[in-house]
C-alpha cells in the first residue's frame, strides 16, 4: 500500500521530550506509516482499484495539490512504482500457484490453476489483521480509534482524560519519541488527510499548513459572496457561526474527493453540560450542528473525522456523549510500563548522569509515581538533570504529592502522620482486624481485601483518627477526599471524575471520605437538580469495580450511616462494617487517658488523675479526654505557676468544672445505629453482643421520633 504524507505549515515546530532542542516538523512533508487509513474506501469504489483509489480520491498528488508530482514522487522514491510493479507480478504468480497468498487477506478466495478447483484461504487467528500490523506500535487507545474508525459507522470521537499530556509515537527514523496530542493528530493520526482543521473559542478556526488555510481563505470568499458576510476580514469565534462556515466547507470539499479532519478542543466550551432546560440558544444550536453531522450520510460515507477533546466526559452535553454515533475514547494516565518506557526513553545516553545526582533508581523512579503524566514525570526528570537536584525518596515523595494535589485541584490531600495503630486507645478488635489488613496488603495479597469499610460510632469515639492511624502501618498512600462539590452546572461531577481517574491511576491507595453520609449523596436526592444522584451513581459504579479490590480501598466515615445509601454499605462496595463506641470499661478508659496524656504532652502522675475521670459515672470520649487535658493546660499557663505544669490541684478543678457537651439522645441514636451496621459480632461492646436485634431497631425508630 502506498505511503502518504501530508504539508504542514512552515511555523510548526515540534519540541523534543528531552528538551534538548526542536525540530522544525513543518519545513518539510513528512513520511508517515498509518497506511491502514486509507482502506477506509468511498462507496462505488472497485474492488480491483490501486491504493490511491481507495483513498477515495482517484488522484495523483498533482490534482490534489496542484504540484504536478505522484504519490511517490513526494515521498522521494522514485522506486515506488517498480516496487509496485514486481508487488503486482508475484502477487499474480502466487494466484495462478493456487498460494492463496493475497495482498489483501479480507478478500480471502484466490482461484487455483487446476480445472474446477477452488481453494478457500482462511486467515489463522492468531495472525494479526493488517489494522493491528500498523497500529501495534501506537498506544491502546489509537488502536480503539482507529477499530471504531475503521466499521465505517462512525466520525465522531469524544477524546477525554489525560488530554494535555504527551503521546508516544515513533520519528522519521523508527525510533520512539513522544509528542503534543496536536502533533499526534498532526503527523501520526490524520498524517493521510488532505485537510486538518483545529478549533477552540479562544484561537479560533487554524489549519495543519498553508496550503490548507489558502485554500479555506478562497472558499471563505465565495462564501461571503453568496451570504453576505465578511468572514474574510475577520473569521468569527463563536461557535454557531464557525460551525455554519466548517459545514459549508466541508461539504464542498468532500465533494471534491478531500479527505478532512476536524479537532474541536475544549468542547466542554462549545457543548457544555446543563440541564435541557437551561441551554442557551448558542448551546442548542451547536449541539444540533454536531448532532446532526455525526450522523450525516456524507460525513459518513467520506474520509471525514470529528474529534471532541475535553478532559472530563461530565463537562459535555450528555445528549452527545450518550448518542450511538459518538464514540468516547479515553486517555489513560500511563501506567507503571508506560513509565518506565519514558523514564528509558528520556535518559537515554544520560545514565550515568541521573545516578550521580539520584540516589532513587530510574526503575523506582518507575514504580514510585503512579498517578503522574509524562510531563510531571519529564520536570522531575529535568530537575535532576539540568538543576542537578538531589534526588530522595523524600523529595520524590513530596513533589508526587505535590503533582496530584495539584492535579485534583485541591481537591485530594494525602494523609501524612507519623502515627500508627499503637497511638489508638481502645478498640483492641477494631485495631486487630486493620492490623490484620495492613499485613495482607505489605505481604501483596491486595484480592483478599474487602472493597471498601464503613467506619462507624458516636462523635468523638475517634473513627476519624483511628483511620489516620492505619495510614502508618498500611504501607500504601492513603489520600482523603475533600470538598469537590461545585455551584456551577456539572462542576460537581466533572470534579468527580477527574478525582476518580487520577485515584485508578495512583493504584495501590486507600482513600477516606470523612462525614460520608453528606458528602457521596443518594438516589433519592432532590432539590440540586440531580447532581446527588449523579455523584452518587459515579461513586457506586468505582466501589464496585473487581478491578479495583485491594487496589483502591474505601474508608467510609460517619456517624449517621443510617443516612448512606445502602447501595453503598451492600457487599460488593463497602463490605467490611467497623464499629467504634465510648470506653465501658476501667481498663479501657485508663488506657485511653495514658494516650491522651501522651498526645497533649500532659506530665502528671498517674495517682494525681481524679477519681471521676475514671470512675465511669460519667462518660468522656476521647474528643471529651483530650479537650479537658488541653483545658488544664490552658490554666495552668495561665497562672504562671511551677512553670506552667499541670498539677493534680489543677486538673482537679477543671474535671470539676468541665460539661461536657451533651446531646444524650442523639448520642444514644448513633450508637445504636453503629450497633445495626456492625458485620462483626467480636467487634460489639459485651452489652451489644447478645441484645436482640428487634428491640434495638424499634429504640432506634423511637430516638428517631425524638431527635425529629
Amino acid at each position: 500500500m502506498a505511503e502518504d504524507s501530508v504539508a504542514t505549515g512552515a511555523n510548526d515546530t515540534g519540541t523534543d521530550a528531552n528538551g534538548q532542542g526542536t525540530k522544525k516538523r513543518g519545513s518539510k512533508k513528512r513520511t508517515v506509516r498509518n497506511k491502514v487509513e486509507q482502506n477506509r474506501a468511498a462507496p462505488g469504489t472497485a474492488a480491483k482499484q490501486t491504493t490511491a483509489d481507495r483513498k477515495g480520491t482517484g488522484k495523483t498528488t498533482a490534482d490534489r495539490k496542484g504540484t504536478g508530482k505522484t504519490s511517490a514522487d513526494r515521498k522521494g522514491t522514485a522506486k515506488q512504482t517498480t516496487a509496485d510493479r514486481k508487488g503486482t507480478a508475484k502477487q499474480a504468480t502466487a494466484n495462478r500457484k493456487g498460494t492463496g497468498s493475497s495482498g489483501d487477506s479480507s478478500e480471502g478466495v484466490v482461484s487455483s490453476t487446476k480445472l474446477a478447483t477452488v481453494t478457500l484461504t482462511v486467515p489463522s487467528p492468531e495472525t494479526p489483521t493488517l489494522l493491528e500490523q500498523y497500529t501495534s506500535h501506537y498506544p491502546k487507545w489509537v488502536q480503539e480509534f482507529a477499530r471504531k474508525y475503521f466499521t465505517k459507522t462512525l466520525s465522531q470521537f469524544l477524546l477525554y482524560g489525560n488530554v494535555r499530556d504527551l503521546v508516544p509515537t515513533l520519528d522519521e527514523h523508527g525510533k520512539k519519541t513522544y509528542v503534543s496530542l496536536r502533533d499526534f493528530m498532526t503527523y501520526d493520526l490524520f498524517a493521510s488527510r488532505d485537510i486538518i482543521i483545529f478549533y477552540d473559542r479562544s484561537s479560533g478556526i487554524h489549519f495543519a499548513d498553508k496550503e490548507s488555510q489558502r485554500d479555506f481563505n478562497r472558499a471563505l470568499s465565495g462564501y461571503d459572496t453568496i451570504f453576505g458576510t465578511d468572514y474574510a476580514k475577520k473569521l468569527p469565534k463563536d461557535p454557531v457561526r464557525v460551525l455554519s462556515v466548517l459545514e459549508n466547507y466541508f461539504r464542498t470539499r468532500l465533494a471534491d474527493g478531500k479527505r478532512i479532519a476536524c479537532v474541536i478542543d475544549y468542547a466542554e466550551t462549545v457543548i457544555p453540560m446543563a440541564e435541557a432546560s437551561h441551554y442557551s440558544s448558542e448551546d442548542r444550536n451547536s449541539l444540533v450542528f454536531l448532532q446532526k453531522w455525526a450522523h450525516d450520510p456524507l460525513f459518513l460515507s467520506s474520509d471525514f473525522t470529528i474529534t471532541l477533546i475535553a478532559e472530563n466526559l461530565t463537562e459535555l452535553n450528555q445528549q452527545l456523549v450518550q448518542s450511538a454515533y459518538t464514540a468516547e475514547i479515553k486517555i489513560p494516565i500511563p501506567d507503571g510500563e508506560s513509565r518506565k518506557k519514558y523514564v528509558d526513553y528520556y535518559l537515554e545516553g544520560r545514565e550515568d548522569q541521573f545516578d550521580r545526582h539520584s540516589e532513587v533508581k530510574p526503575a523506582r523512579l518507575a514504580s514510585n509515581t503512579a498517578g503522574l503524566g509524562y510531563i510531571q514525570l519529564q520536570s522531575i526528570l529535568a530537575d535532576v538533570l539540568e538543576n542537578r537536584r538531589k534526588l530522595t525518596y523524600e523529595v520524590l515523595s513530596s513533589m508526587k504529592k505535590e503533582f496530584i494535589e495539584a492535579e485534583a485541584h485541591g481537591m485530594l490531600e494525602f494523609v501524612e502522620t507519623d502515627w500508627n495503630l499503637d497511638m489508638v486507645a481502645g478498640h483492641a478488635e477494631a485495631k486487630a482486624h486493620l492490623r490484620d489488613a495492613a499485613r495482607t496488603l505489605r505481604t501483596g495479597n491486595p484480592d483478599v481485601m474487602p472493597m471498601g469499610y464503613l467506619v462507624s460510632g458516636p462523635v468523638g469515639c475517634g473513627k476519624t483518627f483511628l483511620i489516620r492511624c492505619f495510614s502508618g502501618d498500611i504501607g500504601i498512600p492513603m489520600v482523603t477526599l475533600k470538598n469537590f462539590r461545585s455551584q456551577w452546572q456539572g462542576q460537581t461531577e466533572a470534579n468527580l471524575e477527574k478525582i476518580l481517574s487520577l485515584l485508578e491511576a495512583m493504584t495501590p491507595v486507600a482513600v477516606m471520605i470523612d462525614e460520608a453520609d453528606a458528602a457521596l449523596g443518594s438516589r433519592d436526592s432532590g432539590g440540586d437538580s440531580g447532581v446527588s444522584q449523579r455523584v452518587f451513581g459515579q461513586i457506586a459504579q468505582f466501589m464496585s469495580n473487581p478491578a479495583h479490590r485491594g487496589r483502591v480501598i474505601f474508608f467510609l466515615v460517619t456517624a449517621r450511616p443510617d443516612f448512606m445509601p445502602v447501595d453503598l454499605k451492600r457487599q460488593g462496595r463497602a463490605e467490611e462494617h467497623i464499629a467504634l463506641f465510648y470506653p465501658s470499661t476501667p481498663e479501657q478508659r485508663e488506657e485511653l487517658l495514658r494516650v491522651m496524656l501522651k498526645r497533649t504532652n500532659v506530665q502528671i502522675e498517674f495517682s494525681d488523675v481524679p477519681e471521676s475521670l475514671m470512675n465511669g459515672e460519667r462518660t468522656f470520649s476521647g474528643a471529651d479526654m483530650e479537650a479537658l487535658l488541653t483545658r488544664a493546660k490552658f490554666r495552668a499557663a495561665a497562672e504562671g505557676g511551677n512553670k506552667g505544669k499541670v498539677t493534680a490541684r489543677i486538673l482537679q478543678e477543671v474535671v470539676d468544672d468541665f460539661i461536657p457537651p451533651t446531646y444524650p439522645l442523639e448520642i444514644e441514636l448513633q450508637t445504636l445505629v453503629a450497633v445495626l451496621e456492625c458485620t462483626s459480632r467480636q467487634l460489639l461492646p459485651e452489652q451489644y453482643r447478645e441484645m436482640d436485634r428487634e428491640t434495638i431497631v424499634r429504640r432506634v425508630e423511637e430516638l428517631k421520633q425524638l431527635v425529629a
